[in-house]
């Protein structure tokens, strides 16, 4: 778990937490937790956000259980670099949505003395580790991995199972477009898309066959 304090109160170097898990696990609810704790302990706390996030509030970082926290949105991440400078307390929301350069940007913001939160996805809708993510994991001195529960099988979900067709990578969405799934209702949810998919491909008109009368 992460800490709240460093052990030798001399060293000026800061730290990353990265809190990660599906759709549906508590990562913003987690991340909007830690920074009021912050803001309640008097220290100077900015949030960040992408600026396509906008599925409850243009400024608002919103959980799905409706806790909020004003943020910051900015198109890239190198905009954070310029924002944050004089804070002691850095908060950033649906981090996979940035660009490479936030990986760099935590890094500095870290450097400089300061505590950088972030929050995001770990894995995109097919499975696939998303964005910059797996970079700020292995570089964070903490992370955190929450879980949903799955919504067919009652137990801890890691999967964000896409319900809605479209295979864009960015689709923002609520329950009606995605639910999240254990490994084995993941498994099993792909392996029916694609033989849904092959049975569709394979499908083939036959030409009408032509008589003796022709």
């Amino acid at each position: 778990m992460f800490l709240e304090n460093t052990v030798n109160p001399k060293e000026q170097f800061g730290w990353i937490e990265v809190i990660c898990g599906s759709m549906f696990s508590g990562k913003t609810e987690e991340l909007i937790r830690r920074l009021k704790r912050a803001k309640f302990a008097k220290q100077k706390v900015e949030i960040f956000k992408p600026m396509v996030d906008k599925r409850y509030h243009e400024e608002m970082v919103v959980s799905h259980d409706a806790n909020e926290i004003r943020s910051t949105p900015v198109p890239a991440a190198a905009n954070i670099r310029l924002l944050a400078d004089d804070c002691d307390v850095v908060g950033i929301d649906e981090a996979q949505f940035f660009d490479d350069e936030i990986i760099t940007v935590c890094n500095d913001l870290a450097n400089k003395g300061i505590r950088v939160v972030v929050a995001g996805l770990d894995m995109d809708f097919k499975g696939n580790p998303f964005g910059p993510m797996p970079a700020l994991m292995a570089t964070a001195e903490y992370v955190t991995k929450v879980h949903a529960i799955c919504t067919r099988t009652g137990n801890l979900a890691n999967y964000s199972f896409r319900k809605a067709n479209n295979t864009k990578l960015v689709f923002l969405g609520e329950t009606e477009e995605y639910e999240p799934l254990s490994r084995a209702a993941y498994y099993k949810a792909m392996l029916k898309e694609k033989v849904s998919a092959l049975e569709v491909t394979s499908e083939e008109v036959v030409p009408p066959q032509k008589t003796s009368n022709d």
